[in-house]
């Protein structure tokens, strides 16, 4: 393990780099530069090339309705540390067009197809542009300010109907099925087929012969899912076998969209705290977190100190919870179905116990607030935390490296299966233990730090083989690091307030646009978020690392078997909240 540390450049500033192509954003709590559409390939190009910003990060659509247009924000980072460079491309909502980036940054694939399928940008020289999250015969693009759901009330949350003292109606009664949805022309359900499975099995099925000039075998596309334990939720895995040997592979998604982005939209800023519990549902305080830190760099808002690091021990111990829980999942993956998986998550079960008491709830916890936490740490925790910190979780994870590490089965599974070289890893902007686990020692928390990270004495974990074996050890040596800063925050916990100003049942948030992130359990945790003024976001955007780390899924698993497939998305680690958001 070693730590990453921040690499001091010159700073870059396009519009001094490309007079004429690339403007600073004036708009009032704005920020990044506007660059004109025919020229934002080589606008990113150089960027990337000659000034290192060599990891895109975030990529996404708003949509601004009033002006006529759309925008497309990207998040562009060095990977050895450092601050964004936010560029931005604008193109007419009446002829939404904009070149992609995915040749220059495969990992704009999957957020490319996003923001086609809900705000409706066609992105030229993309190599599979179509929707991801819904079916192809969806009329609209659903994240447009202009698009209305079947049982559409009103724009913003509270709604009028949900508050006492008036006639009390269900809005289906109002509003009936079928009121704002439409079909494409000609369609028929009697006569409809699913044009998203012509193309995915037409992309599958173009696959060169690996067995040329040895025994002739036919190829197959076979389904994996959606409806399967293996796939970790409602995730479908289309793969062409020749024999049983993976040629090509695509993942499937959207099962479980709901349209979070839209809703978090609809709610007040406040209302979307416990809604991104329902992201990655087993990372909720880290969720909270991230949110919690885009909208505080709107408000101006510090937390007190108690608050801080009560922070960093609930998202510490969210990590380790998270990681135990991958391990157990893993070695279901791999068929190990009783005593090594329940010992991982036996402990978690514990860490649970400490947030039912300190929030109220094991999972959907809803804990942080702008500028501090819900509550105080309750009699009796911080004593229970000291126990697990200090005694039983060092323990217990020693105990389960030496189960585990060295056992055969395991190291014939996982050894060189589902190899991620660095610059892959780089290029499909994967993030977190994926990243690190192909030898990137990239770190949110040390390479662009929050909150009171940098007090801490930590390394950041790193393996160098980028296979499945390594991303299990990297779980492994971040719990390990996550009990020293744990350790350490318990040790300097001091006392105090634990929210700055009153108790929130309203804010008001200033104009303006942020991206908080985090290093979540599974990788980079982005909000993008936008104000305007009002109570409401009016945009809201989820940079979701089980997502985007699905990118490389179909490279990683090329030249293995079927059952290597099932170990390979294990290891990855991903849950379908927030996935498909």
């Amino acid at each position: 393990m070693t730590a990453a540390p921040a690499v001091e450049k010159a700073e870059v500033k396009p519009d001094e780099e490309f007079p004429g192509i690339a403007a600073p954003d004036t708009r009032k709590g704005y920020g990044g530069y506007l660059v004109a559409p025919e020229h934002l390939v080589e606008v990113v190009t150089k960027l990337r090339d000659e000034a290192g910003y060599n990891y895109l990060s975030s990529a996404t659509a708003v949509d601004y309705l009033e002006e006529g247009k759309l925008e497309m924000v990207y998040h562009l980072y060095r990977i050895t540390g450092g601050p964004a460079l936010v560029v931005k491309a604008q193109t007419p909502r009446d002829k939404a067009v904009l070149p992609s980036l995915v040749p220059l940054f495969p990992g704009a694939d999957l957020q490319e197809r996003e923001a086609w399928d809900l705000y409706g940008i066609r992105f030229t020289g993309h190599p599979n542009l179509k929707r991801i999250l819904l079916w192809e015969g969806f009329w609209g693009h659903p994240m447009r300010k202009d698009w209305k759901e079947p049982y559409f009330e009103e724009e913003t949350k509270p709604f009028d109907s949900r508050w006492p003292g008036g006639a009390v109606f269900r809005s289906e009664q109002h509003n009936p099925f079928g009121h704002n949805v439409k079909y494409p022309d000609g369609f028929t359900l009697e006569g409809w087929t699913p044009e998203a499975d012509k193309a995915l099995y037409a992309g599958l099925g173009t696959v060169t012969d690996v067995n040329a000039g040895s025994l002739k075998t036919d190829q197959i596309v076979v389904n994996l899912g959606p409806q399967h334990p293996s796939t970790h939720g409602v995730f479908r895995i289309a793969a062409t076998l020749d024999g049983e040997t993976i040629v090509d592979l695509e993942p499937v998604m959207g099962y479980l969209h709901r349209n979070h982005e839209q809703i978090g939209e609809r709610n007040t800023f406040l209302q979307n705290i416990p809604f991104t519990d329902r992201l990655d549902y087993l990372s909720s305080m880290s969720n909270n977190l991230g949110y919690a830190l885009a909208v505080e760099k709107l408000m101006n808002v510090k937390p007190p100190e108690r608050a801080e690091y009560i922070r960093v021990i609930m998202v510490e111990m969210t990590r380790i919870a998270n990681h135990l829980w991958a391990i157990g999942f893993l070695l279901n993956d791999l068929g190990a179905f009783f005593t090594p998986a329940l010992y991982a998550i036996q402990e978690r079960e514990l860490i649970l116990d400490v947030f039912e008491a300190t929030a109220g709830s094991r999972m959907m916890c809803n804990y942080m607030r702008f500028g501090g936490v819900a509550r105080d740490l309750p009699d009796g925790i911080e004593a229970r935390l000291n126990e697990l910190a200090f005694e039983r979780l060092p323990r217990k994870v020693d105990e389960l490296d030496a189960y585990l590490t060295n056992n055969e089965i395991i190291r014939s599974r996982c050894i060189g299966v589902g190899v991620l070289p660095a610059e892959q890893a780089i290029a499909y902007s994967t993030a977190g233990p994926v990243l690190r686990a192909s030898g990137v020692p990239y770190d949110v928390r040390r390479a662009d730090p929050y909150s009171i990270y940098d007090r801490f004495d930590w390394n950041v974990a790193v393996r160098y083989n980028g296979d499945v074996y390594d991303r299990y050890l990297i779980r492994l040596d971040e719990i390990r690091e996550s009990i020293k800063i744990v350790q350490q925050a318990l040790r300097d916990l001091p006392g105090g307030e634990i929210q700055t100003g009153k108790p929130q049942y309203q804010v008001r948030v200033p104009a303006g646009e942020a991206y908080g992130r985090v290093d979540n359990p599974k990788g980079e945790l982005g909000f993008y978020v936008i104000s305007t003024g009002k109570p409401n976001p009016y945009r809201y955007h989820v940079r979701a690392p089980s997502f985007i780390n699905l990118t490389p899924f179909g490279e990683m698993c090329k030249g293995h078997k079927v059952a290597d497939v099932v170990v390979i998305l294990g290891s990855i680690d991903i849950v379908l909240g927030e996935t498909d958001r």
